[in-house]
């Protein structure tokens, strides 16, 4: 991260092959910008000066709604997201995967959490999530992406940090697991969004226009996801 002229505001600069440059606030309250290769660090500094009110605006944001982040325990009744919906988690001795869901229930091997270690429940929870959305994110890629006009090369769904998706320069589409815990109309955005990336990078108006044809109604499920991303942790 790098100072700015004001000490209080610091930030990160991702350069790639985009035209111009904008500034992000990431799901880990990170302030970066995205610039083009060629731009002199003087010019990203003086973007950064012209955005603080907007910079400032975003973080108080993101702070409010990182207030509400949901901590869950894994333990009888506890509640976890799936698609959008909250599924009671039970455990149980008497079934050979780590996590299963049936009867309207998650079911998580006891086992996984008789000696307190969460990290080895995190793990069944993430690949199950995996599983499930390499099925179904990759169906709704291959509906979308004719309506797009693109063709991806392939579809990955695996742990992306602070990202729910990316598209890279090559065409690969990579997908946060954390995305199976959204409603289905949030993960079509999503994938909408990152297809729209193979016409334009930046988030200029011309990429919004691109994911306005394909979804009108994409303002709410942008806010939607904003407003609701931290509560979709395990």
């Amino acid at each position: 991260m790098k100072a700015s002229r004001n000490p209080a505001l610091s930030y990160g600069v991702v350069r790639s092959s985009r035209t111009t440059a904008d500034i992000v606030v990431e799901r880990d309250g990170r302030v970066i910008v995205r610039a083009p290769a060629g731009l002199p660090d003087e010019r990203i500094e003086d973007i950064v000066q012209a955005k603080q009110y907007w910079i400032y605006k975003t973080l108080a944001e993101w702070r409010d709604l990182n207030a509400t982040r949901v901590v869950r325990e894994y333990r009888n009744g506890e509640g976890f997201l799936y698609l959008g919906r909250s599924y009671r988690l039970s455990l149980v001795a008497d079934q050979d995967e780590p996590l299963l869901l049936r009867n309207g229930r998650f079911c998580l091997r006891r086992n996984l959490v008789d000696h307190g270690e969460v990290a080895t429940a995190k793990a069944a929870f993430r690949d199950y999530f995996i599983a499930r959305g390499h099925e179904r994110i990759t169906q709704r890629v291959g509906y979308y992406a004719p309506k797009v006009g693109v063709t991806p090369r392939n579809v990955d769904v695996r742990e992306l940090g602070h990202r729910w998706a990316s598209c890279s320069p090559t065409g690969s589409l990579a997908f946060h697991w954390k995305c199976m815990m959204a409603p289905p109309t949030i993960i079509d955005y999503i994938v909408v969004h990152e297809l729209c990336h193979f016409h334009s990078l930046d988030h200029t108006a011309a990429f919004w226009n691109e994911v306005d044809k394909i979804l009108p109604n994409h303002r709410d499920r942008k806010e939607w996801l904003k407003k609701n991303g931290a509560a979709m942790e395990l």
